[in-house]
């Protein structure tokens, strides 16, 4: 699939798309596609509004974006209209943002919602419909715009659509279920991006893991028949003035462990790695964006399961830190193993600002619902800078308290710290509180708890599936970082 800027349709098209907002000038714009009253009452340039019209051996689509949409707002909107097309778009495709009066701004949501109108998550069906669609084709998108530098303009639909690329990669690794996922797999995609676009890579096996000290990562690993990876990625950029850590919980399939899961939804759990499938999918576009910022990416991985090995509610673990923690729920595992990588990050990288990413508490789903993440950090213009980014993106943030209030509640009898307060209320804070005290104070520290977002409904498949929440989001704070 291609996507080009022009000024001019080079070309008759058999299908033309044009873009509307809802305003005062909407009757006069339709009017100058087809005079028909009736469409000119129908039409109402709605969210997703799609009308049909056949005109001149043409398909013609007037397609609505809503009274005053947002960058997401075009993404979600291209992505639904060529995702419900493509089986019946030609190989050429004129996009017109000229009758609407959409502005070249928008170019890069654009280009990024037709980019992921191709993802299906069809990964293993093997009665796929042989018929080649629009992308498979090798489609062509012609977008007309007004007098702009098509050039210049090319390069926002190119980072559109790269960006595009690297969310459905992915989504294609958070939909994969635990059979076809194993820790190995995500230091396989880390190495292979590495690769393609020039940044380093070390993969931690279960033996360095031991022998560096990452104690509460395999004290999660221990029920387990798939050993633990922990992957440290680093992208510096000649530029650079700011180097900045990520850190993204990477639990390839969660039954709870001891503390075993209800079997209703367990099966969700293959998208227990949002964090660390987040961080993976950020390096790889920061380095494809060549953006100057110097960029490290921390993944601890394993899967949490049950066997006669498994680490048991009430066991004390050590840590990378020094730290010994008392495990009172052992379905509480991913803040342990974020502990550990918090502390190497900070010991062996001193950066200037950490963010951490986790499908961390069901607590932050209940607070939040499925609209926003939860932020937690002791810095307010981290937190300011991080809430922007989200409100532009789509990818939103809440920010929650992390006051020292909380802080009891982590007191264990036996050993430093406890992963679990056992109590149906703040959750989400009191992981959050458990993750600061392997942070060591770093002044610049925020946690997102993405529970609600990674993994949900939309209406491109009939469960709930991976969003790549986090890539767009750290992205576009990272542009701002250099």
């Amino acid at each position: 699939m291609q996507i080009k800027v022009v000024n001019s349709a080079s070309a008759v098209s058999e299908a033309v798309v044009y873009l509307f907002r809802q305003n005062d000038d909407l009757v006069a714009q339709i009017a100058s596609i087809s005079n028909d009253p009736l469409l000119q009452k129908d039409f109402k340039a709605d969210f997703k509004q799609v009308v049909t019209l056949y005109q001149n051996a043409q398909r013609v689509f007037l397609v609505g974006l809503g009274k005053a949409p947002k960058e997401v707002d075009f993404v979600k909107t291209l992505r639904s209209f060529f995702h419900k097309h493509k089986k019946l778009l030609p190989n050429h495709v004129t996009l017109s943002l000229t009758v609407g009066m959409i502005e070249s701004d928008w170019l890069q949501a654009i280009a990024n919602g037709i980019t992921l109108g191709d993802y299906d998550i069809d990964l293993y069906k093997t009665d796929k419909i042989q018929e080649p669609n629009f992308f498979e084709r090798g489609g062509t998108v012609e977008i007309v715009v007004a007098a702009e530098d098509p050039t210049a303009a090319q390069k926002a639909v190119s980072v559109g659509v790269t960006t595009g690329q690297t969310q459905i990669a992915i989504m294609d690794l958070m939909n994969a279920p635990a059979n076809k996922k194993f820790p190995q797999t995500l230091a396989n995609f880390a190495q292979k991006s590495a690769q393609r676009h020039g940044y380093t890579v070390k993969v931690f096996d279960e033996k360095m893991c031991e022998d560096i000290g990452l104690q509460a990562l395999l004290a999660v690993a221990k029920g387990s028949e798939h050993p633990p990876r922990f992957i440290v990625l680093e992208y510096i950029h000649p530029a650079a003035t700011q180097k900045i850590g990520l850190v993204g919980k990477g639990v390839t399939f969660d039954t709870g462990g001891i503390s075993i899961k209800p079997s209703t939804n367990m099966h969700l759990m293959k998208s227990d790695m949002g964090g660390a499938a987040a961080v993976l999918g950020t390096v790889d576009l920061v380095a494809q964006l060549q953006l100057p910022v110097h960029l490290i990416g921390i993944v601890p991985t394993t899967e949490n399961s049950v066997d006669g090995l498994a680490t048991k509610p009430g066991d004390v673990i050590g840590s990378y830190s020094g730290k010994t923690i008392e495990v009172i729920d052992t379905d509480a595992e991913g803040r342990i193993i974020l502990a550990d990588g918090l502390s190497y990050l900070v010991r062996n990288y001193a950066p200037d600002t950490i963010v951490d990413l986790a499908t961390l508490t069901g607590s932050c789903v209940a607070t939040l619902g499925y609209a926003a993440a939860g932020m937690f950090t002791q810095n307010d213009a981290l937190a300011q800078s991080l809430y922007e980014s989200g409100q532009q993106t789509g990818e939103k943030l809440w920010r929650l308290p992390l006051w020292d209030d909380y802080k009891d509640e982590l007191k264990s009898d036996v050993a430093d710290v406890k992963n679990y307060h056992g109590k149906p209320i703040a959750g989400a804070i009191v992981a959050a509180k458990f993750l600061e005290v392997f942070t060591e104070n770093h002044p610049a520290w925020v946690h997102l708890d993405i529970a609600g977002t990674a993994f949900a409904d939309s209406e491109f498949a009939s469960m709930k599936s991976a969003t790549a929440y986090g890539v767009r989001l750290l992205t576009h704070w990272l542009e701002g970082r250099g």
